[in-house]
């Protein structure tokens, strides 16, 4: 045999594949390639480990948010590596650009590969089960059953496609298998890719919730004493102590509600720590329009908070607030119930002041009633201990309660405008001599400090102060939904097992006088490591090819 062969024509030249224009190598290539490693669920995984490990700033340092002065302290005290961690927006990691590229990042890593693989999982619920492997006897598990040679291989296959129950399933005919004979293939734990979605996809409900939260949710504290006449309505952010609002939250159209505590109690361990406390708070709806007595009462404890037009108040700490009165030389009084802070939380020695004007026209010149303002800095003890004159406290339940109070009359800044630290005084007036101190004095309930004027300052006694938060999240429901399904479709995705079993039929003439056998070769594939048969899959197998008689 010889074999003839074309010379190729002198003008025939290999084509050589066109080479990629600019536009695509430096440009669509290399977005296409970072989009690719964007929406892997190996950069998602990095970008949410990246975003937990970017978080742990906010929690170490202080946070200009929450307390501006403790953070411009930290700042202060470090110097230059303080400023630069002020440059670095460490001390507002939640609202960094930093922390809010990494968080969009994790949102889109998330969509660009769980919209693919959402729609690869719709596909392969659609599609027939894969055909017959070639060779069964390679799969893990691989098992041969003899059975009649009076059921037909059509008859058999409808059989155990039967005893499939559960299973998605096929039968596949001579003419559209490779072997030429019948059989069926079958794959269950489709459920699992399912939760594996449902598990991604609640994680980015709960991110979106989250995000939804952070910008129109509102955070307000506020300290009412608990004495049922000083109430607080939720209707402006300058009711506030302080207040921490969303990005899009300007403090106009809060949704309106009034508070009122009556009464407060706090239970104390032996040792002296707090074991709880509780406030008894009247509440409504909407603004006041009604007696606050006929206002609802209920119980606030620590983390059972009231919830109260899609807010949540909460009782976050307590003190004491000093009950005292100015008699001023003309008998003209001025009581004030003024909130101290704890000092030390283990005893609550306590610290605060009050300024007192001098009632209208005791001193008709202007210049003159700012000079005879009357400021006290006091320490209150509920359980005083003396060291010679001074005064500390030994428990914080009140069993002795006595004030060590400074007063002083002067300028006391009360017409400046300037904002002031509500529990001492100003000590650059004191420097200056516009307040001059003229007496002090231990003070128990009923005591009375008499000054060089006439003026007196009595300790009438005391009320408790609570301290409460008022949070507001329009989100948290669906923070608690997309938290719920991330953990059923994690149970889903860890319980549920992928499996494959493949049947073939052949009919062979190989039994005693020429006798015809049919043999079913069933052969099982577990998709997963944890997903095996154990010992137990030669019995399922002659279970399959079981009639309804239980024979086979």
């Amino acid at each position: 045999m010889s074999i003839t062969t074309t010379p190729p024509a002198a003008d025939d030249k290999p084509v050589r594949p066109a080479s990629p224009s600019v536009l695509q190598r430096y440009v669509v290539a290399p977005l296409r390639n970072g989009w690719r490693s964007l929406t892997s669920m190996r950069t998602a995984l990095a970008l949410l480990f990246l975003l937990a490990a970017a978080a742990i700033p906010g929690a170490l340092l202080p946070q200009r948010p929450l307390n501006e002065s403790k953070t411009q302290e930290y700042i202060d005290t470090h110097g230059a590596l303080g400023r630069w961690m002020d440059r670095l927006q460490l001390f507002d990691v939640f609202a960094s650009s930093w922390f809010t590229a990494i968080y969009v990042l994790l949102f889109i890593s998330l969509v660009g590969c769980l919209l693919p693989r959402l729609a690869e999982h719709m596909a392969s619920l659609r599609a027939r089960p894969v055909p017959v492997p070639r060779n069964l006897a390679r799969m893990p598990r691989h098992e041969e059953v003899e059975v009649d040679g009076d059921v037909g291989p059509d008859e058999l296959a409808q059989r155990i496609q039967t005893n499939l129950r559960g299973w998605r399933s096929t039968i596949y005919r001579p003419e559209q298998s490779k072997a030429g004979t019948y059989e069926v293939s079958a794959e269950k734990g489709y459920l699992r890719e399912f939760g594996n979605l449902v598990f991604h996809f609640a994680l980015l409900s709960l991110l979106i919730a989250v995000a939804v939260g952070k910008m129109y949710g509102y955070e307000g504290t506020r300290g009412l004493v608990a004495d049922g006449e000083q109430a607080m309505c939720n209707t402006s952010t300058a009711v506030y102590d302080s207040f921490r609002a969303g990005r899009l939250i300007d403090g106009t159209d809060l949704e309106p509600f009034c508070i009122r505590v009556d009464e407060f109690t706090a239970t104390f361990l032996p040792n002296g720590q707090p074991d709880m406390y509780t406030a008894q708070m009247r509440y409504t709806p909407g603004a006041a329009t009604s007696d606050p007595d006929t206002w609802p009462l209920t119980r606030v404890r620590v983390n059972e908070p009231l919830r109260l037009a899609g807010s949540r108040v909460y009782v976050l700490g307590n003190g004491f607030a000093p009950t005292m009165t100015v008699t001023f030389p003309d008998g003209q009084q001025r009581t004030q119930t003024v909130p101290f802070a704890p000092d030390e939380m283990s005893t609550m020695l306590s610290s605060g002041a009050m300024r007192v004007d001098p009632p209208a026209g005791m001193f008709p010149a202007e210049k003159a009633r700012r000079q005879n303002q009357i400021g006290v800095e006091g320490i209150f003890a509920p359980s005083a201990k003396f060291d010679g004159t001074l005064l500390s406290s030994s428990s914080p339940i009140p069993k002795d309660p006595y004030v060590a109070i400074r007063v002083y009359r002067g300028d006391t800044g009360l017409d400046s405008g300037r904002p002031q630290n509500t529990y001492a005084l100003d000590t650059s007036l004191m420097h200056s001599g516009q307040l001059r101190r003229v007496g002090q004095a231990n003070l128990k309930p009923g005591g009375v400090l008499r000054l060089d004027d006439g003026t007196t300052v009595r300790f009438d006694g005391y009320q408790r102060w609570v301290s409460l938060q008022v949070s507001h999240d329009p989100a948290q429901v669906w923070v608690l939904v997309s938290s719920i399904v991330m953990v059923a479709g994690l149970l889903v995705s860890l319980l549920v097992k992928r499996r494959r079993v493949w049947a073939r039929i052949r009919v062979v003439d190989d039994g005693p006088d020429g006798q015809r056998r049919t043999v079913v070769e069933v052969a099982g594939l577990a998709r997963t490591d944890s997903a095996g048969w154990g010992d137990g899959f030669a019995e399922q197998a002659r279970d399959l090819v079981k009639g309804a008689d239980g024979k086979r």
